[in-house]
């Protein structure tokens, strides 16, 4: 009855993910996007250990050469720090567009059908309209970014929540200088690091005001500023929305929405791909069983613990003297931080964390 089973509108690694996905799962796969590869993103560049095992779940795999390895995260401020390694396994540093080229080459081997440079124009029930083409397919996946337009075409445009914040990315060339993803704590914003090449960083800034750049957010940091003060600037600035936004929908009818399209967490957790390919896995079984109500389901509790640790660390930026007195918990009590980096790598179970909690507590109210 109908010319695919599946057809993914957005070649993103959520789309690629989720066709890659439906395809080992036995089911015709038809990708467009607008775009060619590889195509790149505004993003810290830092893969998760949690985000390389949801991928490696679909069978994608993503080799340590492709990028440089990190072992764990460390949080600076003005006057403190501290750092915990990953309770299992390390993470990865690797440039969007090798990380796109890496999917694009699974999603081929898989099988998956693919049309690059077709803008999808037009979705009527089953039938879908890209390029010169038209098809029908059982099953229609979002995969179209942050500002989708399956999502308003099928509905399902409609928010329990919504937060913005602002982000801008830049490379520079340097010599790494830790094994950490760096998070750096400012007035109002926070810069992100992260080592993708042997000598080159990633250097990416969060805030809520949309006319911060990075130059003038340097200047708010006196360290980072005299260390990339010497530095090359390996690529121009790539800006993107960086918000929380929860739909009070995913599904409807044979339309289902994955990645950014499907709702969004802030980047502050680094859980963005991992939620992605996640997402990719529940949906191919939802597809399975022919029932996309399982894949409602499954994609609220997929994003219940990252919401929640995005709303936690969103509280030192928006309170800076409660930052500083974290900051300073934390650097005495490191053990407290590993749990925080074990809870948000879905290792430390609620009951513990509220033991952190209360420990935190603790210790912010002796100091």
């Amino acid at each position: 009855m109908f010319d695919t089973d599946v057809f993914v509108l957005g070649g993103g690694p959520a789309g690629l993910a989720a066709a890659i996905a439906a395809r080992r799962a036995g089911f015709r796969v038809i990708l467009a996007d607008a775009e060619r590869p590889p195509i790149d993103k505004a993003c810290g560049e830092g893969l998760m250990p949690e985000s390389l095992t949801a991928a490696s779940r679909l069978g994608i795999h993503i080799p340590q050469s492709a990028g440089i390895s990190f072992r764990g995260i460390r949080f600076a401020g003005s006057s403190h720090s501290v750092n915990a390694d990953f309770p299992e396994g390390v993470g990865l540093g690797v440039r969007r567009t090798a990380l796109h080229s890496l999917l694009v080459a699974c999603a081929q081997e898989a099988g998956v059908e693919v049309s690059w440079g077709s803008p999808v124009t037009d979705l009527n029930g089953h039938t879908v309209r890209f390029g010169r083409n038209h098809l029908s397919a059982r099953w229609i996946v979002g995969a179209d970014g942050a500002q989708s337009s399956v999502r308003r075409w099928a509905g399902l445009d409609v928010f329990q929540r919504e937060s913005r914040r602002f982000g801008f990315r830049r490379h520079y060339r340097t010599t790494p200088w830790s094994n950490y993803i760096e998070i750096h704590w400012g007035a109002d914003c926070q810069f992100y690091l992260t080592q993708v090449a042997t000598d080159e960083i990633c250097v990416a800034l969060l805030s809520r005001d949309p006319h911060l750049r990075i130059d003038n957010a340097l200047s708010r940091f006196p360290e980072l500023n005299l260390r990339f003060a010497a530095c090359e600037p390996a690529s121009g600035d790539r800006g993107a929305l960086a918000a929380t936004r929860q739909l009070t929908r995913v599904v409807n009818g044979q339309i289902a929405l994955i990645g950014d399209a499907s709702g969004t967490v802030d980047p502050i957790t680094g859980d963005g791909l991992s939620l992605a390919f996640q997402q990719a896995a529940a949906l191919s079984q939802a597809l399975a069983t022919g029932d996309l109500s399982l894949y409602e389901r499954s994609h609220r509790k997929i994003n219940c613990r990252p919401l929640f640790m995005a709303d936690l660390m969103l509280l030192l930026d928006r309170w800076p003297k409660f930052r500083t007195r974290v900051l300073a918990a934390l650097e005495s009590r490191p053990e407290l931080f590993a749990d925080l980096v074990s809870m948000q790598a879905g290792h430390l179970g609620f009951g513990r964390f509220a033991h952190t909690a209360a420990l935190l507590g603790w210790k912010l109210t002796a100091t």
